[in-house]
């Protein structure tokens, strides 16, 4: 049975006339997760996007989340030819919106992690909000950044091949690697996002001007921006042998490293494989088990 797919909101008319925007969502849900039924849909969407579209802003129809992550019931549960599936899957969605051809932006109005930060990096631009005021005080700042490290994983969608392509590619590597996020204020200082609106309410025009702006790119399959084009590999190479000895002793830091490796040295689609086997891994081993477990539990209280 086809997916439904979400709807596609068109500008007919204005400045951002041909611009469409897409607002994930899983109803009777608190948070947008990346299960199957989300990837189906995502799938069924971006298939049917008409060709001529001037640009896409990919958005979030919670008011508290970009996108959560990944499935970690997942991750937890399904055998290991089940979740290199789903991961690969994952990826397959993730590559259509990498090879549109029109400009895309990622609408961030709160926490982007793991699966959903690249998820909006498949997008050629970040474009994010700060966090709404409550009771005329600033918001808390909301997190953005991969934490697969820090449930003993790996990402498993081409993070560690984007993020550094994005900020500091040092920095990026250690984050990626200790599972540490960021703080929108320290995504907004690490020059994460392509543009920030001036208040959540703006976000979705600010998305669309950026896109308005952007000439159409060639597409060769892989995102617009990862560490193996020209223009980021010998610095990230760089930062990946000046960081190496510093990152911690672990399984996961060293999945890290060994994908970051694989980008540089045998291109995209080999670092996602060279994820995918790792995260497989990994979420065998006793601190991964543990991790989960304990994440399950703090999440049901």
């Amino acid at each position: 049975m086809t997916a439904e797919a979400f709807t596609i909101h068109r500008d007919a008319a204005g400045p951002h006339a041909g611009v469409a925007v897409v607002r994930l969502e899983q109803p009777g849900k608190p948070v947008v997760v990346l299960d199957l039924d989300l990837f189906r849909r995502l799938e069924a969407t971006l298939r049917a996007l008409p060709r001529d579209l001037r640009g896409l802003v990919v958005a979030s129809a919670s008011e508290r989340v970009f996108v959560a992550g990944a499935d970690l019931n997942a991750i937890r549960d399904l055998d290991d030819a089940a979740l290199d599936r789903y991961l690969a899957y994952g990826s397959s969605v993730f590559g259509l919106i990498a090879d549109l051809p029109f400009p895309t932006a990622a609408a961030i109005n709160g926490a982007a992690l793991g699966g959903g930060l690249e998820l909006a990096m498949h997008c050629d631009g970040l474009i994010a909000a700060p966090p709404p005021a409550r009771d005329g005080q600033p918001g808390k700042p909301y997190p953005v950044g991969l934490p697969e490290a820090g449930l003993a994983i790996c990402p498993g969608w081409g993070g560690t091949n984007l993020l550094p392509a994005r900020m500091d590619p040092s920095e990026a590597i250690r984050r990626t690697a200790s599972g540490h996020p960021m703080t929108f204020d320290e995504a907004v200082a690490a020059g994460l996002f392509d543009r920030v609106a001036a208040t959540s309410a703006d976000l979705i025009a600010t998305a669309k001007a950026w896109v308005v702006e952007q000439r159409r790119a060639e597409r060769d399959g892989s995102p617009l921006r990862w560490i193996g084009r020209g223009r980021f590999a010998a610095s990230v190479l760089a930062a990946l042998d000046a960081v190496r000895p510093e990152l911690p002793a672990t399984a996961s830091a060293s999945a890290v490293a060994d994908a970051v490796d694989v980008g540089l040295s045998r291109g995209y689609p080999a670092a996602l494989e060279c994820e995918r086997k790792h995260l497989v891994r990994l979420r065998h081993t006793p601190e991964a088990r543990a991790a989960l477990e304990a994440f399950f539990a703090k999440s049901k209280r």
